[in-house]
């Protein structure tokens, strides 16, 4: 019986090394899919108080035109920089705001993917440069 196990034991070890390898694989498809977890997010934005300019700039987005400079041109804050908010911890921005830009796979202003929510302070188109 002794003889019976030690074979069964290595290719248990082999097929568990595939499985570590394959499990390897999931774990980078898997990455693709969903995010890390993050403390913080290096965020840009355009804020438009009503829904027609927040449209306006979302076709302007979905044309190709980068983000910062459709935030330059219909974002109504402060973050005139492109939109730029900066990094950002958990917990420091408006709660819808903060879960839409979690969400957000990290992207560029000149590829930019994108989210919308609404908040109190009107329509916010959201990007996420960076996570950490």
């Amino acid at each position: 019986m002794a003889g019976g196990k030690k074979p069964n034991d290595k290719s248990g070890k082999s097929s568990s090394s595939k499985s570590s390898q394959s499990n390897n694989k999931d774990e980078k498809s898997g990455d693709a899919g969903k995010l890390k977890a993050a403390n913080s997010i290096n965020t840009r934005h355009i804020l438009c108080e009503k829904y027609s300019k927040k449209e306006e700039a979302l076709t302007k987005l979905r044309a190709g035109a980068k983000f910062d400079e459709v935030a330059r041109e219909f974002s109504e804050d402060k973050a005139r920089q492109g939109g730029s908010l900066g990094w950002k911890v958990r917990g420091s921005l408006d709660a819808a705001f903060e879960k839409a830009a979690y969400d957000l796979e990290p992207s560029t202003t000149g590829n930019p993917k994108f989210g919308e929510v609404k908040t109190g302070h009107g329509y916010h188109i959201i990007m996420v440069e960076g996570r950490k």
